[in-house]
């Protein structure tokens, strides 16, 4: 059997999947090689993949951060940031590009910014569906690295998240919204999205 980077039982996050569980590593002959895949399952899809092991670094598959890094991601929901793309296609398209690399900041990035927008107007189909994923997988990761309940972890998630807004004062918030996302010139566009939806 070929090496392999991961270990029966191990926990691992599969870019835009989530987290899963090596159940099995197994070789099997696909064009008269024998190759090894690890199946990988995940509990929150209730969804079992067959991926090859010499292609699970391509897809980006790696361990579970460790618990400072967990925190650091937790602390980085709490920090101001660059203002986001007032048309929602670009900001899809930015969005989409770091969910695709599977990086624990990078989803706290999506958390981050997706809900603040959410708080000035709702999300169009598109952006909600890419926030809940990026939420699922960001909030199962931190579950498991700093070994705390799901409600332990979604309540740690909502308390920085509301950092930013708490450190505005009431009178400057709408100011703030208008800084961080733009003047919102994209409504209508998010507004013909949803009818095409």
């Amino acid at each position: 059997m070929a090496e392999c980077s991961f270990t029966v039982k191990e926990r691992v996050v599969y870019p835009g999947q989530g987290v899963g569980e090596i159940v099995e590593i197994t070789e099997k002959k696909f064009k008269d090689e024998l190759l090894t895949y690890y199946v990988i399952y995940f509990e929150e899809s209730d969804m079992t993949v067959l991926v090859p092991a010499q292609k699970s670094q391509e897809l980006g598959i790696r361990t579970i951060v460790s618990a400072e890094e967990a925190e650091t991601a937790l602390s980085f929901l709490s920090e101001k940031y660059d203002p986001i793309p007032t048309d929602w296609k670009m900001r899809y398209q930015m969005n989409l590009d770091l969910f695709k690399t599977g990086s624990i900041l990078d989803n706290a990035s999506i958390v981050r910014s997706l809900y603040h927008r959410s708080k000035i107007k709702e999300l169009p189909i598109q952006e909600r569906k890419l926030y809940d994923s990026a939420y699922r997988i960001f909030h199962d990761e931190l579950s498991y690295a700093l070994q705390k309940t799901k409600s332990e972890i979604e309540a740690m998630i909502h308390s920085y998240l509301e950092v930013l807004s708490k450190n505005v004062p009431i009178g400057k918030q709408e100011t703030m919204n208008d800084e961080m996302y733009g003047a919102d010139m994209g409504d209508m566009e998010e507004e013909e999205f949803d009818d095409d939806e």
